[in-house]
């Protein structure tokens, strides 16, 4: 191979400096090229049929294509460009048919079936096993049954769903990157914090004008939709930012995703009735903890039956303080961040602005660090000697209590142009030990914050620092593996409605008062947050968790049923289907031009088809998992102890895929989850 290139070089780390689009074409074929010639040896007829040829020979090749593609598609996400994207989407297709063609070869599911039909299946250490196991699912997953047409029919769909995924990606980024108001009154910004107005005058300034740039960029539709007084100005955003994507708003039928939404699910319906299931919504459950649809939909309607008379008081109570403070008579729906924030300030005297002081993005980070420590025994350690993608990128080594690195971190924290919204953990490298190579866990971690404006940090409001100690638990799951077979290792392979429990879990620390203590302190004073201040904030921690909740169960139930119900004489009904479950759970309507699901990219673009439920499922284990300390802080008086983190490390975190998720619960908690710790940790049990 050409060592001149950098995605084809065996760095420990890629070389972000370096690499180019013009690499990204001859590094995917020649890895192809590369994988498919060691595939076709491997089974070639007098090839052994033992773990280390047949199973450690394929995680070695996937890791030599994920090392090339891994650090691609992280600069696709954070650093689009048009060069990019014109290279990314025939080389995710290449991979795309080739996964496909891997899933269907009928030799090597041969071989690794014979792994299992060995006498000695039974005696192979437990992570071997499942990862045959695993294996042989997949192969079932990818049609490896199927004859032809139906072989070539099933690669391309999956083929065409890659790329669509990705046009549907990169529409939702261009629309919310092609609208923009510029203010120069700053009159016309009244209600909007110091700290909010600092970020659009900074987006002004990058764009070398005057005054104010009002964006679609997350931080810039919290200040305005919570926030600005201009009811005008709030309306114009939310239109503009719930009509992404689609044939309505300002940029109506620019970027539209309709017909790929369309394509999508025609295309999902047909591939999961090419293998044996009746739509996409039960084949989704094949990897899952779940058991069936019918499980998905009752758990579903329960927690709606719980959640939505409560939703429709807090509804009730906004109205008539909408109406009789703030004189609005009709509360649209660009109107209800605004009033949510006044009422909670009116009842728990609390205004975010009160508690982004005490947040200072350095110190929180410095906190979290802290608090895994307390619990795991683990520090991270910051390098300057790593090449990165932005200079706002940090990268740490993770030790372990022995001072031993055993992973690292790249962490990407600033909201900024080319860069997909949100917040995720990804992987860059997987932990991998097969005897001739070792490679360390390393973790992609992205958010999305206001970069530091005006000579201050950037301060961040509770819900921010929630976010980060939710992709920070992300990224513990993957570091702290301890399986060494990167497909079951860290997050790879977990049931999907479970491989939200870390991140969950690690939210919780963001309530309590002893973690807080680690970083909360006041950036100008060096106060801690004043124990006033912190119980209003639990006083406050489930104001309005009935409308929270029935969104978040419209999310769920809309990404299910529309997978489930799907008829192709029908084609995907989207926004019918939509109003159906607003009809079931919602209690506040938006107008009829939203678009909502135009960008729903954790659906149409992630990897959460018929699975978004998943969050909600996984909050269940999260909340009754954090019991454990909770009860341990009753005997001790601390809730970061360090034996039940250890145990939760050693029972959670470190056997990645290598059982089912349900077990490793049970090994941590001693029992089953129960359901009422959901309810409890909204505040409605």
């Amino acid at each position: 191979m050409n060592q001149a290139n950098p995605l084809l070089a065996d760095d420990v780390l890629p070389a972000f400096s370096q690499i180019l689009p013009e690499h990204v074409e001859p590094a995917i074929d020649a890895l192809l090229a590369d994988y498919r010639d060691d595939i076709a040896a491997l089974t070639a007829p007098d090839a052994p049929r033992d773990f280390a040829t047949v199973m450690l020979t394929q995680e070695r090749l996937e890791q030599r294509l994920s090392r090339a593609w891994a650090p691609v598609g992280h600069l696709h996400s954070v650093a689009d460009s048009d060069a990019l994207r014109q290279v990314y989407g025939p080389a995710e297709e290449k991979l795309t048919e080739h996964s496909i063609e891997l899933g269907q070869n009928r030799e090597l599911y041969a071989a690794v079936q014979a792994l299992a039909d060995a006498p000695d299946f039974a005696q192979l250490p437990r992570p071997e096993r499942a990862l045959v196991e695993h294996s042989l699912r997949d192969f079932t997953l990818s049609g490896v049954a199927l004859d032809e047409p139906a072989r070539s029919r099933y690669r391309d769909i999956g083929v065409e769903l890659s790329k669509l995924s990705t046009e549907f990606s990169n529409a939702v980024l261009d629309a919310t990157e092609a609208w923009q108001e510029h203010v120069t009154d700053e009159r016309d910004l009244a209600g909007i914090p110091e700290s909010g107005r600092a970020v659009l005058r900074q987006y002004a300034e990058d764009q070398k004008l005057a005054g104010y740039l009002v964006t679609l960029k997350q931080p810039s539709v919290q200040a305005v939709l919570g926030y600005a007084d201009n009811r005008g100005l709030r309306e114009r955003v939310y239109w503009a930012y719930q009509t992404r994507a689609s044939d309505q708003g300002p940029n109506a039928g620019k970027f539209d995703n309709s017909e790929r939404i369309e394509k999508i699910m025609a295309l999902r319906h047909e591939s999961a009735q090419l293998i044996g299931f009746r739509n996409a919504a039960e084949e989704s459950l094949a990897t899952k903890m779940a058991g069936s649809p019918t499980e998905v939909m009752e758990f579903l309607h329960d927690l709606a039956a719980r959640a939505k008379p409560v939703a429709q008081q807090e509804l009730a109570t906004l109205r008539d303080f909408a109406r009789d403070e703030l004189k609005l008579d009709n509360l649209e729906p660009w109107d209800v961040g605004y009033v949510s924030e006044k009422l909670r300030q009116r009842q728990y005297a609390l205004d975010e602005e009160q508690l982004k002081p005490y947040f200072p993005l350095p110190a929180v980070i410095d906190g979290l660090f802290a608090l895994t420590s307390k619990l795991y025994g683990i520090t991270l350690a910051a390098r300057d000697d790593v090449d990165v993608w932005n200079p706002d990128v940090r990268f740490y080594d993770v030790r372990d209590a022995d001072g031993r690195v055993f992973a690292g971190a790249y962490i990407d924290l600033y909201a900024r142009n080319g860069k997909r919204g949100g917040a995720w953990m990804d992987v860059c490298r997987a932990r991998f030990d097969d005897g001739e190579q070792r490679q360390l866990p390393v973790a992609f971690l992205t958010c999305n914050f206001p970069p530091p404006t005006g000579g201050k940090p950037a301060l961040l409001t509770h819900d921010d620092v929630l976010t980060l100690f939710h992709e920070f638990g992300h990224g513990l799951h993957h570091l702290l593996t301890e399986i060494a077979l990167p497909s079951i290792g860290g997050i790879d392979g977990v049931e999907w409605d479970a491989v939200e429990l870390p991140s969950q879990f690690m939210e919780n620390f963001g309530w309590n008062r002893e973690a807080l203590d680690l970083f909360a302190r006041h950036y100008e004073t060096g106060e801690r947050l004043p124990d006033e201040l912190f119980e209003r904030m639990l006083a406050a921690r489930h104001f309005q968790a009935g409308l929270f909740l029935v969104r978040q169960l419209e999310f769920a139930l809309f990404d299910f049923t529309l997978h489930l119900e799907y008829d192709p004489a029908q084609g995907a009904r989207t926004m019918s289907v939509l109003d159906e479950v607003r009809k079931q759970v919602a209690v506040l309507y938006p107008p009829a031009w939203q678009r909502f699901p135009h960008a729903f990219s954790h659906v149409f673009a992630g990897g959460y088809a018929a699975g978004y439920y998943s969050y909600l499922w996984a909050e269940l284990l999260s909340a009754d998992a954090f019991g454990t300390f909770e009860e341990q802080a009753e005997k001790s008086g601390s809730v970061i102890d360090r034996a039940t983190g250890d145990r939760f490390r050693r029972e959670v975190l470190s056997v990645g895929a290598s059982r089912p998720a349900l077990e490793s619960f049970i090994a941590f908690r001693g029992r089953k989850p129960e359901p009422e710790a959901l309810l409890r940790s909204h505040g409605l049990a």
